[in-house]
């Protein structure tokens, strides 16, 4: 699956449009963002790679956290560059409860302008978007964080 985003150099700032897309799920079903701000906020998690410190520490802090996110009427999916066969791996080695989507061709997080081209992979980030008046995706919260720096859960939570 591709998905047509124009590719940018810098995240998009709050209040901006965030263009739909649909990436594949570990479970290999389709999960796409309009469909998901239906529901209330989505809080997109970008992080570099499944297997590692940091990346691992956070996607375990989500699925700890599920309620409270769901609670506030938001859904929070983790997103990286790896297949989502390796998601479903990850996923199911660590008990995360969470949605990870595979964003295999980059074409997101070159989308979204969170490509970290040195390593070919997304960089560590988070995107808030809930739906404007017009049902679009709409950006609520941007935070970029440099490799090895992670989310703070508390001001994510505050926002939401």
């Amino acid at each position: 699956m591709r998905n047509s985003l124009t590719p940018r150099a810098t995240p998009p700032a709050v209040g901006e449009i965030i263009p739909d897309f649909t990436l594949p799920t570990q479970d290999r079903k389709d999960w796409r963002l309009s469909d998901a701000v239906k529901a209330g906020d989505v809080a997109l998690c970008f992080v570099p790679f499944a297997f590692t410190g940091v990346c691992s520490t956070e996607m375990k802090c989500i699925s700890d956290d599920v309620k409270t996110w769901s609670g506030k009427g938001a859904t929070v999916v983790g997103v990286n560059c790896d297949s989502m066969f390796v998601n479903k791996q990850w996923a199911e080695k660590e008990g995360y409860t969470h949605t990870i989507l595979a964003d295999l061709h980059r074409d997101v997080v070159k989308g979204l302008g969170l490509h970290w081209a040195d390593m070919n992979v997304s960089q560590r980030a988070t995107i808030v978007v809930g739906k404007n008046a017009d049902g679009v995706a709409k950006v609520k919260y941007v935070q970029t964080r440099e490799p090895g720096k992670a989310m703070n859960w508390n001001d994510l939570l505050a926002m939401l």
